[in-house]
């Protein structure tokens, strides 16, 4: 047996009896999740991140993250399966090291890749002989192969597919989800040769109880992450663009989909809103076309949903517009109150939520706007925070002159709204179960 069979199946060995030690770097919404069903399969698992604060709570037993329960978190802690740490020597003790950090998109819509690019020259600092690395985070198809190879081979002195395995398996983490969680969705693993497939594939079967599907190569895994949310995206766009058709003509869009939603195959019902957000959707597209430009190809349509996703915020203040000037009221000056910044319902996530974008373009229009979320009681955008009114009452509701609901809220009595209300404008039919409509305007 050589000695890359020898390291393989000893790595394999340490899987099946659970003495690997797991290493996840990034504690966020992907992160701690991972890190707690490793820990909850019965691995050590040492989390990293930058924040001080995360790593205190972790290591205190406290939660911060909706999908995690507080319970277990605590119980993993005082069982010493779980702990965090801002030091990435740590990464020197692991056989199993999953790269969890953000992958964003800077101010001109091109990938950051900085947080995953410094992770990694920090890793090969550290890696051990024998180890796999796994990246989680979402990025362009290559990112596997063209960054973390190079950085790790030279960091480490080690060579990939013989000393320590490489592979791709992105993150799908679905936040306020009550079915599908890490535990039980799906995995795709793709690495760089069939051994690194092997073995990262053997350890998300050993604390996944959802299907894991191995792939040929990390660019495959990385593509088909990317067209997941692509697909999400132009679907969302084209709901959007039928969404101002029908205000047009004068048609309810929301009972067009109900309708369309009938047929039993050929159909998949997406609906429109203020704009798309979270950390996935309106970001990954722009991964995609921006790799392809490489290879000299433009990506119309992809672009095209973009521009019509990215409209959507604008589009709801000029909708708003129209509706303050029934009444003989501008933009200027009308008291205008928010209904939910969190980009999605019953979460108290914000990342890149249309409705801080609303809120800007009506400020920008001199309105004076307030908002209520409960789940989210102040956020922070372009270096400000912004408190968010501490419940909904009637004098909050009467005093405004327009209500905007931009995120549906389960929490929210939507008839105590209605009859309060001067004026409500619902951009995500939130209200549709409202029997009485006199003061209500769909998007």
């Amino acid at each position: 047996m050589n000695n890359s069979n020898t390291t393989k199946e000893t790595l394999l060995k340490k899987i099946k009896n659970k003495t690997a030690i797991v290493a996840v770097i990034g504690l966020g919404y992907v992160g701690l999740p991972l890190a707690v069903e490793k820990a909850k399969a019965g691995y050590k698992t040492i989390g990293f991140d930058i924040q001080d604060k995360r790593v205190n709570m972790v290591n205190e037993g406290k939660n911060y993250i909706g999908d995690v329960v507080d319970e277990e978190l605590d119980d993993l802690v005082k069982k010493g399966l779980l702990s965090a740490t801002t030091d990435y020597s740590i990464v020197k003790e692991a056989d199993f090291i999953a790269i969890c950090v953000p992958t964003p998109l800077d101010e001109y819509k091109q990938p950051d890749i900085s947080y995953v690019k410094n992770s990694t020259i920090e890793i090969s600092k550290h890696l051990k002989k024998g180890a796999i690395v796994v990246l989680e985070s979402t990025t362009y198809p290559g990112t596997t192969e063209e960054l973390l190879l190079p950085i790790l081979e030279q960091g480490s002195g080690l060579k990939c597919g013989q000393d320590f395995y490489l592979a791709f398996s992105p993150e799908r983490v679905d936040p306020g989800n009550l079915i599908y969680k890490t535990k039980n969705t799906p995995k795709v693993v793709g690495g760089v040769g069939k051994d690194a497939t092997e073995i990262a594939a053997a350890m998300y079967r050993n604390i996944l109880q959802g299907e894991v599907f191995e792939v040929s190569s990390p660019k495959v895994a990385e593509m088909e992450k990317l067209l997941e949310n692509t697909y999400r995206n132009i679907n969302i766009g084209l709901a959007n663009e039928m969404a101002i058709i029908c205000n047009k003509m004068g048609i309810n869009v929301w009972e067009v989909i109900e309708a369309a939603k009938t047929k039993p195959y050929g159909f998949q019902a997406f609906y429109p809103g203020p704009g798309l957000g979270g950390h996935c959707i309106p970001l990954d597209p722009y991964y995609l076309s921006w790799k392809a430009r490489e290879y000299d190809y433009h990506t119309q349509l992809i672009e095209t949903s973009g521009i019509i996703n990215d409209s959507m915020p604008q589009y709801v203040v000029e909708r708003s517009s129209k509706i303050l000037n029934k009444f003989k009221k501008a933009l200027n000056g009308s008291k205008i109150l928010i209904l939910g910044v969190a980009y999605k319902q019953d979460i108290d996530d914000y990342r890149e939520s249309p409705a801080i974008k609303v809120i800007e373009n009506f400020e920008k229009e001199g309105s004076i706007v307030d908002y209520y979320d409960p789940y989210v009681d102040e956020y922070k955008y372009k270096g400000k925070t912004k408190k968010g009114i501490k419940g909904l009452t009637k004098e909050a509701l009467k005093n405004a002159d327009l209500v905007v609901i931009t995120t549906s809220h389960t929490k929210v009595d939507y008839e105590f709204v209605q009859a309060n209300s001067i004026y409500i404008f619902d951009t995500k039919n939130a209200m549709k179960n409202v029997e009485n409509r006199n003061n209500i305007e769909l998007l």
